[in-house]
């Protein structure tokens, strides 16, 4: 590299020399003379080794925002952003695949409610062969009956029931039932709120 306030002549004089290093260099290297005095590289070895092939570039995260259900192929990932009383439902297909739910316990306009989205999930899925199933989230905000009964089902003078403790045992076999699944399949955790990435 030149630096700044290098006259035109020094410059010069300072390129022929840099360029006959690198001719002397190359030379040494593959084991010819370079003509003297012309700063002129040597041809190049006449067997060069191809250049490597790029790597694939990595597949994008598919985002799964509140009431979505969605897809990643396999090698993929999935992305539940900020989760916070949600859960998320993820299901492993047997060719590496992940299709996933983002399970809002108040529905979020224009998606799915928390008693549609197993339906549209195991819709998704369809007949393909599915190794596991993990729930992951707020656990201890939600009852497995909301997958069957939404809170916003609840009409006037009805009052809403709510979780006075943890029930993993009750949703994995919700989840699983919704999904038509053996419920050996299905794990749940609960997991701190903030971004979930599955891969």
């Amino acid at each position: 590299m030149f630096t700044k306030g290098i006259s035109g002549r020094q410059y010069a004089r300072r390129g022929a020399c840099t360029l006959a290093a690198a001719a002397a260099v190359l030379a040494l290297q593959t084991g010819t003379a370079a003509a003297s005095g012309t700063g002129e590289a040597p041809a190049p070895a006449a067997h060069t080794a191809p250049a490597p092939a790029p790597a694939p570039a990595p597949a994008s995260a598919v985002r799964i925002t509140e009431g979505q259900v969605r897809e990643a192929a396999p090698g993929g990932t999935l992305l539940y952003p900020s989760v916070t009383s949600c859960l998320t439902v993820t299901v492993r297909l047997a060719d590496g695949g992940l299709v996933g739910a983002h399970a809002s316990l108040f529905q979020v306009p224009g998606e799915y409610r928390s008693d549609r989205i197993l339906g549209a999930l195991r819709d998704r899925v369809g007949g393909r062969d599915v190794t596991a199933v993990e729930v992951r989230g707020a656990v201890g905000a939600w009852l497995p009956g909301y997958f069957t009964k939404a809170i916003e089902s609840y009409g006037d003078g009805e009052s809403v029931p709510f979780p006075s403790e943890p029930d993993p045992g009750g949703l994995a076999a919700a989840v699983a039932d919704g999904l038509g699944q053996p419920d050996a399949k299905v794990t749940v955790t609960d997991v701190p709120d903030g971004d979930q990435t599955v891969r």
